[in-house]
Formats: structure tokens, C-alpha cells, sequence
């Protein structure tokens, strides 16, 4: 997938993330259906990146650099932390799982970790954009010549 189809997924996901991640904005029940759609969300931006996942994993191995074994660990770290708040979010749903017809028990355990792992994931993610700031300026600045910003670092 070239830059500016890259820059878009990364665009649409992190304005879905940012509108589910504020139940407060959507009210509980949206939120935690649009939560669901974020999962499919979070699907395609894997699979356009998928590609720099096996690269960087490849060359970590052959060649650690901090750079590419850093952006690894971040990214690790981000899949875990989305899959936490998923799952307890689902857990302690108030709305989807009713509308199911199932009943998840453990409220006191799935809801602060679902508020924990939200707060984590957030942090990351801006860690995450903080660190590929550098790519994104250039994909503004540069436009094209962009695409080949990703094999600089």
C-alpha cells in the first residue's frame, strides 16, 4: 500500500479511536458498539501495515537496531493493551452483551481493567504518533517522495 493510502488508514483509525474512546461524547451504548467496529478498524490498519510488521521483524532479528526494535515493542505493547480493553470491555458491557443474550460476571474486576488498559492504550498510541511524527511531516512536506520515508528509519 503506498504512503498516501497509509496515511488515510492511519488517519480514519485514529479519529474512529478518538470518538470511541470518549463514551461520554457517544453515550455508553454507542460506545461500546462502535467499539466493536473499532475492532474491524484496528484489522485493516494491521493488514495495510503488515508488510512493515514482517519487514521490521525480519531485520530486528538480522540486525537489532533500537529504532526498529523500539517501534516493534510499541506496536507489541499497543496490540496487547487493545486486546485487554476489548476484552473487558466486552465483559463488562452494559449493551452489547445483553443484546446478545449472554451475562459476563467479574464487574468488579473487567471495569477498572477495562478503565486501565484504556488509559494505557491511549498513552501509547500518543506515544505511537509522537514517534512516527518524523514520517508524517515528511509525507506532508515531500508528498510522495514520502513512501521511501519508512525505509529511512
Amino acid at each position: 500500500m503506498d504512503a498516501k493510502k497509509n496515511l488515510i488508514v492511519d488517519a480514519v483509525a485514529l479519529a474512529v479511536y478518538a470518538v470511541v474512546a470518549n463514551p461520554a461524547l457517544t453515550g455508553i451504548a454507542a460506545h461500546e458498539w462502535a467499539g466493536l467496529g473499532l475492532v474491524l478498524v484496528f484489522l485493516v490498519h494491521a493488514a495495510a501495515h503488515a508488510d512493515w510488521v514482517a519487514e521490521t521483524t525480519r531485520s530486528a532479528l538480522r540486525c537489532p537496531s533500537w529504532s526498529r526494535t523500539g517501534n516493534l515493542a510499541l506496536d507489541a505493547c499497543i496490540v496487547v493493551a487493545f486486546m485487554v480493553c476489548v476484552v473487558s470491555g466486552i465483559l463488562v458491557s452494559g449493551a452489547v452483551l445483553p443484546a446478545l443474550g449472554y451475562y459476563a460476571q467479574g464487574y468488579y474486576f473487567w471495569d477498572p481493567l477495562h478503565a486501565v488498559s484504556a488509559k494505557v492504550l491511549l498513552a501509547l498510541l500518543l506515544v505511537h504518533v509522537v514517534v512516527h511524527a518524523r514520517w508524517f511531516m515528511r509525507f506532508a512536506m515531500r508528498g510522495k517522495d514520502a513512501e521511501h520515508a519508512d525505509e529511512l528509519e
